[in-house]
């Protein structure tokens, strides 16, 4: 194949980052599911403040169904949002549920929550680092050794190990 046949195919490509790939994966599934996108997990933190942020997390939210309502014959009718809220502070995001409410619905440029529904329960997860894998051994070892050659950045160097060195470990059994 002539490089201008190349050029020509490569112009119609378009390169993706791993987040948009997985966006569009896990999106369609939160919505199916909560009702939820990754966009509004991802920007939780700033839709709930400072007092908020660190102790509650958007689960799901429920619309109603078209032909539930007043009488408006269809269309979009704002849900209600499930938070999760640790202990006492749940106390305190109820008195300041009409100004959540207004800064989702500007995340969103439309009235899509009335009503917030909170549950108490643990939010913040506890994060344990996994443990360092053993060093490679023998021909694993050579391999990742080989692999490795020509990386100059010593950072990339070090990830690229690490990367490696977790990939050839021979599986545990269990």
């Amino acid at each position: 194949m002539s490089s201008s046949e190349q050029t020509r195919r490569q112009k119609g490509r378009r390169e993706f980052q791993i987040s948009e790939v997985a966006n569009g994966i896990i999106d369609p599934v939160l919505a199916r599911r909560a009702g939820i996108s990754t966009a509004l997990l991802g920007s939780w933190d700033e839709i709930a403040g400072e007092e908020f942020a660190d102790c509650t997390r958007p689960e799901k939210i429920a619309w109603p169904r078209r032909d539930e309502g007043a009488g408006t014959g269809g269309g979009h009718q704002p849900g209600v949002l499930t938070i999760a809220c640790e202990g006492a502070r749940a106390l305190f995001l109820t008195h300041a549920q009409g100004e959540l409410i207004a800064r989702i619905n500007g995340f969103f440029g439309f009235p899509a929550v009335r009503q917030i529904r909170i549950v108490q329960k643990p939010v913040s997860q506890t994060f344990r680092h996994p443990r360092k894998p053993p060093p490679l051994k023998g021909e694993a070892a050579k391999r990742l050794e080989t692999m490795m050659q020509g990386i100059e950045s010593e950072a990339l160097k070090k990830a690229v190990e690490r990367l490696g060195t977790a990939v050839l470990q021979k599986k545990r059994k269990i």
